[in-house]
């Protein structure tokens, strides 16, 4: 017989609610089919056979009638005969006025309907105790809610049906069977008795099986005869299933396309914008809820257990149901793409709080709903991905997403389309924010070839693709190339959009980074005061666009030695960012690293060290040991210990930031010229005092 494990605080919470009434207690253990419920009750009855001395009484409720199985165990174990006189009830009545003393034990496993039951029940004393199992609520009956197991025992579980020696041979999908079948006891149950028969079929092979054929796989349909369960996973969840109205059918199939994780409920509404809102409420919550076929997670968030969703999905795509695919698929993809096109280049943490619960489902889209995603909205299940994971510079997540709208795009598009020069540019811009330049610099330029080839040279479009190619230029230290690319961007946005416009304001700071970069500061200041002034009138007073050109505007008072100036805007930047930001956010490591080198030229080295040595972690952190703005910082914390004195906490730090810059942006660019010099100076210094 397989070890019961993993519910030792369930069986004791149990007991507990079973004692805990001086009249008769009835509690009920209620969940989802094949979590256990009736195991639980059986190893529960087993467990206190002695503690219940007046005998445990078992009810197959759906079996037939409750009351003619109390009396038959009455007859049989106890010699009691009722008068034949009575009527059913009576006799039963007639039982437990009866029935031999010490605390007795009624157990009805798989309770439906609670009415039909309630006349046989034990009266009112303390010494009686009804056990129910349900996939049902009950009012205010006491409840032991029994979920899936923990990893840790379902592990367990598993090693003990096929074996601690076939374990220690395939221990790398052991872990991964039981996280396939969502920890569902009768899952895991059911497999790990099949891989016992089949001591040849690998771990490998059966995730591939469960995979490929999900619950119509052959093992999760053929319990053996000493199992308590004596159904398979598909044939429990079908019980459940029966007791729901068509209504109730379609939303538990919408469901099942949501993503494998909690589903906002507010998403669902949106998806069925026709229906009733308070019918659908009553279907979520007195149906699939009620059975268990829906878990509540939190306020107005919900999900599937991984098993039932495969289940509802199968249900959709059969009739009478599979009419209705097609629709649901399309409303689903619908509501998930205008999350998308919600989505800023930079969200803020407030945003991203609010659209993470949305994130998987969009990326379920992604991934397997792109044929119901019209051409126009093609690239947003991908761009959006990509926006929400670059805008907090997440940089390795957002790779995929953009490379995946690359190629999606070019398939179903061809290869010269608007779109596709969208992706290239924003896969380019990922590369450039990582400081991969070479990779980014050939994407920029074909994605700004193909639209001018598509759009001509004056279309709203062409203007954030000369912009981004102009931003690597400057990454580059190529000024020369960046300064009219920038300039044609402005000048074609003022064109098209008018003086007074938020994307006027970007070309505006970008140009005044531009000329801050070339010394040109008298040029740069009037621009970065327009694009703050503009930003506050579109964006209002609490947005990463002004918290950028507030920073960028303190730059240049600081390369003027306006430091009174600068400081207030920096610190001001820093708050903005951490107001509006995650804590680990690249924008947040620039104003400190800027904060950091001020307070070093000024002397104040004890402010200087703190800021410099933050912003290289997180630099470092965030972009990883090879990026130039981590060559930059190494460089600034070399400086502050060098204008210390310390010599040899300086040239480590400096030959660091050299090699870095020497490989990503070549020994001509103005940063590596900077650092070679500052680590010839320094070592002439440390030579001179040898």
């Amino acid at each position: 017989m397989t070890e019961f494990v993993g519910r030792e605080k369930e069986l004791e919470h149990l007991h507990q609610l079973l004692q805990g009434n001086d009249s008769v207690a009835i509690a009920a253990v209620a969940g989802m089919g094949g979590v256990g419920k009736t195991e639980l009750a059986l190893q529960y009855a087993l467990s206190k056979r002695e503690f219940y001395s007046g005998g445990i009484c078992w009810c197959q409720v759906k079996s037939g009638n409750v009351g003619l199985q109390v009396v038959q165990f009455a007859r049989i174990h106890l010699e009691l005969n009722p008068l034949t006189d009575l009527d059913l009830v009576g006799q039963v009545k007639y039982c437990w006025q009866r029935w031999r003393e010490g605390k007795v034990l009624l157990v009805l496993d798989d309770v439906t309907i609670y009415k039909e039951i309630v006349p046989y029940l034990p009266p009112s004393s303390s010494r009686f105790k009804v056990l129910m199992t349900t996939r049902k609520h009950f009012g205010q009956i006491s409840k032991l809610p029994l979920d899936v197991l923990q990893p840790q025992a379902a592990l367990e579980l598993l090693r003990n049906l096929i074996g601690a020696k076939r374990v220690n041979v395939e221990t790398r999908n052991f872990a991964s069977l039981p996280e396939r079948l969502g920890y569902l006891p009768l899952g895991i149950e059911l497999v790990g008795r099949y891989l016992a028969r089949k001591e040849d079929l690998s771990l490998t092979e059966m995730l591939k099986r469960l995979e490929k054929k999900k619950l119509f796989e052959r093992s999760l349909s053929q319990p053996e005869e000493n199992m308590t369960a004596q159904q398979g996973v598909q044939a429990a969840f079908e019980l459940s299933w029966q007791e729901l109205n068509d209504t109730d059918k379609q939303l538990a199939c919408l469901l099942s396309l949501f993503a494998a994780a909690p589903i906002p409920w507010e998403l669902v509404k949106q998806c069925l914008s026709s229906a009733d809102a308070e019918e659908l409420e009553e279907s979520r919550d007195d149906k699939l809820v009620n059975l268990h076929l829906l878990q509540r997670k939190s306020k107005g968030v919900y999900q599937l257990h991984r098993l039932l969703r495969e289940f509802f999905q199968a249900k959709l795509e059969a009739p009478p149901l599979q009419e209705s695919s097609r629709n649901f698929k399309q409303a689903f993809t619908t509501v998930m793409i205008a999350v998308a096109k919600y989505i800023p280049q930079t969200p803020t943490l407030k945003f991203i709080t609010a659209v993470s619960p949305a994130m998987p489902h969009l990326a379920e889209v992604a991934k397997n709903f792109i044929q119901h995603i019209s051409d126009e909205d093609l690239i947003w299940a991908f761009v959006g991905q990509g926006r929400f994971y670059n805008g907090q510079g997440l940089y390795a997540q957002a790779e995929p997403w953009f490379k995946l709208c690359l190629e999606v795009t070019k398939k179903r598009l061809g290869d010269n389309h608007p779109y596709v020069a969208q992706s290239l540019n924003n896969l380019a811009g990922l590369y450039k924010s990582q400081g991969r330049y070479p990779d980014a610099e050939p994407l920029y330029q074909q994605a700004l070839q193909l639209m001018r080839h598509l759009r001509g040279e004056e279309h709203p479009y062409l203007a954030p693709t000369l912009n981004s190619l102009a931003e690597l230029y400057r990454s580059q230290g190529r000024y020369a190339d960046a300064e009219p690319l920038y300039q044609q961007a402005l000048q074609l946005r003022r064109h098209l959009l008018g003086e007074e416009h938020p994307a006027v304001a970007v070309s505006l700071n970008n140009l005044a980074l531009l000329y801050y970069y070339q010394g040109r500061y008298t040029e740069a200041e009037p621009l970065a005061l327009r694009a703050i002034e503009l930003d506050k009138q579109f964006l209002g007073e609490k947005h990463p666009d002004l918290a950028t050109d507030i920073h960028n505007l303190a730059l240049i008072y600081r390369a003027q030695g306006r430091y009174s100036e600068a400081e207030p805007l920096f610190l001001e930047a820093l708050k903005l960012k951490q107001l509006l930001l995650p804590e680990d956010h690249p924008l947040l490591a620039d104003t400190i690293y800027a904060l950091g080198y001020m307070y070093r030229i000024q002397g104040c080295y004890t402010k200087a060290e703190a800021f410099s040595i933050k912003a290289l972690e997180l630099d470092k952190r965030l972009l990883g040991d090879n990026h130039p703005h981590v060559a930059q910082s190494l460089n600034n914390l070399a400086e502050l210990y060098k204008s210390q004195g310390s010599y040899s906490q300086a040239e480590p730090l400096l030959q660091e930031a050299l090699d870095i810059f020497q490989r990503q942006l070549g020994v001509n660019h103005p940063h590596t010229i900077t650092v070679r010099e500052n680590l010839a100076t320094l070592r002439a210094e440390i030579t001179s005092k040898q």
